[in-house]
């Protein structure tokens, strides 16, 4: 019987969190639900310095935007100091680990000596007898490494990666304040936290090697590993700033939806045929290792765009109102209760052409502009002489007219174009430009749909009165 499986996402909480961290902790949610196993999350906040509350809240937002919820509260990888140096001395009994006296300065001098001559640096207390040391002064703790035996890592992306011993120095377990190093805690945490499968980036692939010979030396089985490759951005350089938005609130804030983040992010690097626009459980049920590619991800805002468009349209009415009032309010813009009134008859009218929340926010300023509107030299031009008498014999054909939908409204236009005698273009703009001012908006029967009769009518007599 196979053992379930058990994925983690282990971020370090010195920053947001970012685009990449976030793809990774999806495709440790997809193989792990996929599978009926657990996803778990550990905070790895051994760099006191630089780990602050302020990043913790960041990556606990950003993962609960995203809707990526881990089966068991979060691991802080600090709090297990204690069990990390319980293994260090397990270590040591075994001969596994050695203790180092040499004092930074000496260190450093045999390390530039090592480098110098173009061999890996060794400490002279690797072969000393532990007798001779006093454990009571100031030193570290190294592990020893097998000499002669080349570390060969299987890996589920990579394939098989090698390393010569040689290459690798006798790595330190312990600093001199008994303050455990990344690379111990994190074999320790994944192994007591019942970790089958490391998914990371492969930045950690080095880290890979050394892990390894410490889970041989204790005895431990050790993870599947398969290191993915990192996001690029569009011109193929590592991500960066001048790329654009890296952190995950940021997109959020650019209007994005956590499911079209999710379907985008489970497509940049691993694909599963030719899909393009999948569910989430159609992404758990596919998702797997051998899918991810070898070569590096290139960030597309255009694909995301379009992602981002495709779950719009699918997306309750109210919930898009609700974010697009959240965005007018982080623009200084709240609404009140007459806009959020008006946003909710103006959503379904304008939401198949939008790509984002920040675009429903642009496309509904028509409807949110408070009477009367303000009309510029153009705007007033299309509402002279000939276009300015049928409006007003509009007004009464709309007043009566007793069915308030797209598609009524769209019948009552082309039929009173038809009584004038003349084409719709010699009466939707200047009927456009009596509704919105100039501001975009859609099709002239959703745009006085989302208006309502009364606002529509309204903001015609208002024409009116201003082009007399």
């Amino acid at each position: 019987m196979t053992s379930p499986v058990v994925t983690r996402f282990a971020p370090s909480p010195t920053g947001y969190l970012h685009i990449g961290g976030a793809r990774t902790a999806l495709f440790n949610y997809l193989y792990a639900k996929g599978r009926g196993g657990r996803f778990l999350l550990r905070i790895e906040d051994t760099d006191r310095e630089r780990s602050t509350e302020a990043a913790v809240k960041a990556i606990f937002d950003g993962l609960e935007w995203l809707g990526l919820t881990a089966d068991e509260p979060p691991v802080f990888q600090y709090s297990r100091a204690d069990r990390h140096r319980e293994v260090v001395a397990d270590l040591l009994a075994r001969g596994a680990a050695y203790r180092d006296y040499l004092s930074p300065e000496e260190t450093g001098a045999l390390r530039d000596a090592a480098r110098a001559e173009g061999r890996t640096f060794e400490s002279p207390w690797r072969d000393r007898d532990p007798a001779e040391g006093d454990p009571t002064l100031p030193h570290t703790v190294r592990f020893r490494r097998p000499l002669d035996t080349p570390v060969v890592v299987e890996d589920a992306v990579q394939g098989d990666v090698r390393w010569e011993s040689t290459a690798l120095d006798d790595l330190v377990l312990l600093r001199s304040d008994g303050a455990p190093t990344y690379n111990l805690a994190v074999v320790v945490d994944d192994h007591d936290m019942g970790v089958t499968h490391v998914i990371r980036g492969d930045d950690h692939l080095n880290n890979a090697a050394r892990q390894s010979l410490i889970y041989d030396a204790l005895g431990w089985a050790r993870p599947v590993f398969a290191h993915i490759p990192l996001i690029h951005g569009p011109d193929g350089a590592k991500l960066s700033k001048r790329h654009g938005a890296q952190a995950v609130h940021e997109y959020a804030e650019m209007g994005y939806l956590p499911e079209a983040m999710r379907n985008y992010l489970a497509r940049l690097g691993w694909a599963h045929g030719d899909a393009e626009l999948f569910s989430d459980e159609d992404a758990q049920a596919w998702f797997d290792l051998t899918g991810i590619g070898k070569a590096p991800a290139r960030l597309d805002f255009d694909k995301l765009a379009h992602v981002n468009a495709h779950w719009l349209r699918q997306a309750d009415d109210a919930r898009l109102v609700a974010l697009t009032c959240k965005a007018l309010a982080r623009a200084a813009q709240p609404a009140d209760t007459m806009v959020a009134t008006r946003l909710a008859a103006t959503v379904p009218m304008i939401k198949d052409r939008a790509r984002t929340v920040l675009d429903l926010v642009d496309q509904s300023a028509f409807a949110r502009a408070a009477r009367p509107l303000a009309l510029d030299e153009k705007t007033r031009g299309q509402l002279v002489g000939e276009a300015r008498d049928r409006l007003s014999r509009l007004i009464p054909v709309l007043l009566d007219l007793p069915d308030w939908k797209p598609a009524a409204l769209d019948a009552a236009l082309k039929a009173f174009a038809e009584t004038e005698g003349v084409g719709f273009g010699k009466i939707g703009p200047g009927l456009r430009a009596a509704l919105t001012g100039g501001l975009p908006s859609p099709d002239l029967g959703k745009t006085l749909c989302a208006l309502g009769r009364a606002e529509s009518l309204g903001r015609l007599d208002d024409a009116l009165q201003q082009t007399k």
